[in-house]
């Protein structure tokens, strides 16, 4: 159940000039993407910016993605809420429509304790039992870690096939994959830790990076699948500078400047995200931007 591939990307959500979600460029965007190295999209998730999307706005990203990448690609819809009776409706909603997993992140903000978060994403799991869910730990946002000992114990459940996992942390990944079966699925949640995680029994990688060089992504998961670690060791250096760069600020305001600069009308953040009065980072995207020779 859920094989999602190796790259996934995190997709961005595009406005017009009036704050209002361009999905006739996110339909573009997602055929585009999948034309270039993304096996599936990750859609409303952090970059796509979901804390100031409407559930209606999520829903509708859901439809017009799916209908632009039909039989081409999956879809990963992040319905993840820090109100359980919430992500059970947006979750059971998506599924009707035919996505093909969800995406449900640790609750932010309340900080339950480790029985409260399984009990959260048992919930879940319960009420969509045929669709497949990932789930997302990023602390660094959420103000919560789900802890390995949690992770192991939810990947007992049938339809919970893996992580995102976004702590950084290649102690926890370790952990998680010391006390998981071999078919439960981790993706790093960082471009700059795909390869490293790979070393310790990752799939693959969700990621922004890929926005941009989802081909190469692609090659060095591929490369080092199949024992060439200093091909993948080159593309990982390679790239290293763009998967810093994307995060000089927060997440998705480098990545969406960086697509606008490659001629995408994908329009600013949304407040209270603001693209940043400082020009230096900008300035430091566009020259890792010019050495890759994506601009």
């Amino acid at each position: 159940m859920g094989d999602f591939g190796r790259v996934l990307t995190a997709m961005i959500t595009p406005f017009k000039a009036d704050g209002s979600v361009n999905y006739d460029v996110a339909a573009e965007l997602a055929a585009h993407l999948v034309s270039n190295g993304t096996d599936t999209l990750v859609v409303c998730g952090t970059t796509g910016e979901s804390p100031t999307l409407s559930w209606d706005e999520e829903y509708q990203l859901f439809v017009e993605v799916l209908q632009s990448v039909a039989g081409k690609a999956k879809v990963i819809a992040g319905c993840g809420s820090n109100c359980t009776k919430e992500a059970i409706a947006a979750t059971q909603k998506a599924a009707k429509i035919g996505v093909h997993g969800s995406l449900q992140v640790v609750p932010y903000y309340n900080k339950p304790p480790q029985a409260g978060l399984e009990m959260h994403f048992q919930a879940i799991a319960q009420a969509c039992p045929d669709l497949p869910l990932l789930l997302y730990n990023i602390p660094g946002r959420t103000g919560q870690n789900l802890q390995p000992e949690t992770v192991a114990r939810l990947a007992k459940v049938n339809n919970i096939v893996g992580i995102k996992e976004s702590t950084g942390n290649i102690d926890q990944a370790s952990e998680i994959r010391r006390l998981t079966p071999k078919e439960f699925q981790i993706y790093s949640g960082d471009d700059y830790m795909t390869l490293p995680l790979l070393a310790i029994g990752a799939k693959g990688v969700v990621s922004v990076a890929s926005h941009l060089v989802g081909n190469q992504l692609q090659q060095m998961i591929q490369a080092f699948s199949a024992g060439k670690i200093e091909v993948a060791t080159d593309i990982h250096l390679q790239l290293f500078p763009l998967f810093k760069a994307l995060f000089l600020t927060s997440n998705p305001i480098p990545v969406k400047k960086a697509l606008k600069l490659r001629g995408w009308e994908v329009g600013s953040t949304r407040p209270p995200l603001c693209e940043e009065a400082d020009s230096e980072v900008s300035q430091k995207l566009e020259v890792v931007l010019k050495e890759l020779s994506l601009i």
